[in-house]
């Protein structure tokens, strides 16, 4: 599952969507993932697997050292 911002673009009355996260949920554990320049996405191995979803998207949400929101 991969979460999206959504904004207006700077200058333009279209709006542009950008990935800020994906969620993969494997051995009922969701693992988070970031994605690079290329559009690779990498698992994020300082983020501990975890059975919740609710726990993995607050570490999103909150910013993990500025990786996602920076």
């Amino acid at each position: 599952m991969t979460l999206i911002e959504e904004r207006q673009g700077f200058k333009s009355d279209q709006w542009v969507q950008m990935p800020v996260a994906q969620f993969r949920l494997g051995d009922n554990e969701w693992k988070i993932y970031w994605q690079n320049s290329k559009g690779k996405w990498h698992f994020i191995d300082d983020i501990e697997p975890n059975e919740d979803f609710e726990t993995q998207l607050k570490i999103v949400d909150e910013g993990h050292n500025g990786m996602f929101w920076g």
